[in-house]
């Protein structure tokens, strides 16, 4: 094969979303303007970026880290938001929250606190399709008091009881095709539900894409943190639509075999990498000439 004639394509559609680019712009920008800032949780699961994060002075705390802090501290709420009793712990302790909670994160809480307001006096219910304690999910049921029921997947739904009416949601980086087949079991119980549609508009537009991405090159090489949720679903995705798909971490992770043989590359990520790992990546795909 010629060198030339290898394509070595950068997704479009990958990098950051919306809300992580602003929780990000918003801690560079504290930073530079030489405060200490302080992220509740890890801002992005993405090892490299936190790496390049902490090297601008940015610490990572847990809950118990903000009991520890300083009177006037400043904590960043990352854009997967946080249950009311942390800005409550935060409030009593004197601490300054900057709040980064992506904006549509923050109307599904307010529509599930609305909700739960609507069925806690009756027999109904919330139920969330999400990971157990992923941080969203922390923040969505911390809007019904601890009272939401969490389901992963449809092998569960034998063991919940929803009985009484049903107010349904996704955490919003879901896999749509997933939270409509829930749904359709779902109803099959109990025909009392209004189902919610919370799947964030980029993530769901992403998975089209996604899926002709995948299909359209020889080899697809997936870059994100392994702790990444939305990043389990996406390489999923391609991995359904292309065999020849493979999951690193690191550009050092690639191995000259995979691409071998291969003249259309396609690198793409979850909505935790950044485009500058993609690059990375792409640049060390192109020292193994063919």
């Amino acid at each position: 094969m010629d060198s030339r004639s290898r394509i070595c394509e950068i997704d479009p559609d990958s990098g950051f979303c919306h809300g992580v680019v602003r929780a990000v712009n918003k801690a560079e920008e504290i930073l530079s303007e030489g405060g200490r800032l302080y992220s509740l949780g890890a801002m992005v699961h993405n090892t490299a970026e936190l790496r390049r994060l902490a090297g601008k002075g940015l610490e990572i705390i847990d809950l118990e880290g903000i009991r520890r802090l300083p009177e006037g501290s400043t904590v960043l709420i990352r854009a997967h938001g946080e249950p009311p009793s942390t800005y409550a712990l935060a409030g009593s302790r004197g601490i300054r929250v900057v709040d980064c909670t992506c904006p549509v994160v923050l109307k599904l809480q307010k529509d599930i606190a609305a909700a739960f307001a609507k069925v806690c006096a009756g027999s109904g219910k919330v139920v969330i399709f999400g990971k157990r304690g992923h941080a969203e999910v922390n923040g969505l049921v911390g809007q019904t008091g601890g009272k939401a029921i969490v389901i992963e997947n449809l092998s569960e739904l034998n063991d919940l009881d929803l009985t009484g009416h049903i107010e349904l949601f996704s955490q919003t980086t879901r896999d749509p095709g997933e939270y409509a087949a829930l749904t359709d079991a779902l109803k099959q119980k109990n025909s009392d539900i209004t189902v919610h549609d919370t799947i964030c508009r980029q993530v769901f537009g992403r998975h089209r894409k996604l899926a002709a991405f995948a299909a359209g090159h020889d080899v697809i090489l997936f870059v994100s943190g392994r702790d990444s949720s939305n990043g389990k679903v996406l390489y999923e995705l391609c991995r359904e639509h292309n065999q020849r798909s493979y999951w690193v971490e690191d550009p050092s992770e690639v191995d000259p075999l995979w691409i071998a043989d291969a003249c259309a590359i396609g690198i793409t990520g979850a909505t935790s990498t950044p485009r500058w790992q993609l690059e990375a990546v792409a640049a060390r795909c192109k020292l193994y000439n063919p």
